[in-house]
């Protein structure tokens, strides 16, 4: 099982890659939303901002997340960290319920080129 530590640098590394991103994954990412990142086997909640075009992790707290962020990720810390590494697909992890997405309708359209 991944630590929490494990998943937080696994966000700093998709932070990384979305900054070096380009194309229509820069464009995606280049919203200015609040996030949260729940990971459910360690029952913590990272929760920050997606901002030009990075993650900015600003609090981690037990439990789901307090409040309702814009836009809404809740997998296992394995998972997360295998999809940040490239060795799990994340449209195949949230087409079979591994990940969850929540987010508006537009965000989910601007997201879909980064599935």
């Amino acid at each position: 099982m991944a630590t929490m530590a494990e998943c937080r640098s696994a966000l700093e590394k998709l932070s990384d890659n979305l900054a070096r991103a380009d194309g229509d994954v820069r464009s995606a990412a280049a919203l200015d939303r609040s996030l949260s990142c729940h990971i459910k086997d360690l029952d913590i909640t990272f929760t920050g901002r997606l901002t030009n075009g990075r993650i900015q992790v600003l609090n981690t707290a037990d439990g789901p997340p307090g409040e309702k962020a814009e836009i809404r990720l809740a997998m296992t810390g394995d998972d997360l960290v295998a999809m940040v590494n490239g060795e799990m697909n994340f449209a195949r992890a949230w087409g079979a319920g591994r990940v969850r997405l929540e987010a508006g309708f537009r965000d989910l359209l601007r997201l879909r080129s980064l599935l």
